[in-house]
């Protein structure tokens, strides 16, 4: 696959979505500045990845070219597929930590934070047959820099 910077999928995802979009309305969606966005465009058309029509004298269309759309594609599936590689990961190490929790007899924790690595963990509580308590009582899982971490509390603290 053609190496694709963020900006020009950023640009093909937004000409895939409006073709009659302006280069200033790209500009404010990205967040890039509007000859920034010229030189893209013109990179895209050289890539041969988006053919611009003129709509009138001052209007511009832009279109996805079918070399363009399979590029598209391709970034969109290769995201998709690493997205679910590291949701694999993460779920096999909840696996592993719920199985660890119930061979220790561990059959209640607390939950420590609010990201995605935490909902997987919740998840696989409750279907491993552990309960998750509203207060932190005896034993903490956390999730930090891609691990999970487990804390026992001290009884009255």
């Amino acid at each position: 696959m053609a190496d694709v910077k963020q900006h020009e999928y950023s640009l093909l995802n937004e000409i895939a979505q409006d073709s009659i979009v302006t280069q200033a309305g790209l500009s404010d969606r990205l967040g890039i500045a509007v000859g920034s966005v010229n030189w893209y465009i013109k990179r895209l058309v050289d890539r041969g990845w988006v053919k611009v029509s003129h709509l009138d004298r001052t209007r511009l269309k832009y279109d996805l070219t079918s070399k363009g759309m399979a590029v598209f594609t391709q970034r969109a599936l290769f995201y998709a597929r690493d997205s679910l590689k590291v949701y694999s990961d993460i779920r096999d190490k909840a696996k592993e930590l719920v199985s660890e929790l119930r061979q220790q007899g561990i059959n209640q924790v607390y939950l420590d934070g609010s990201d995605a690595m935490i909902d997987i963990l919740r998840l696989t509580c409750i279907e491993g047959g552990i309960e998750i308590d509203e207060d932190p009582k005896k034993i903490v899982l956390s999730a930090e820099d891609g691990d999970f971490r487990i804390a026992e509390r001290e009884p009255g603290a």
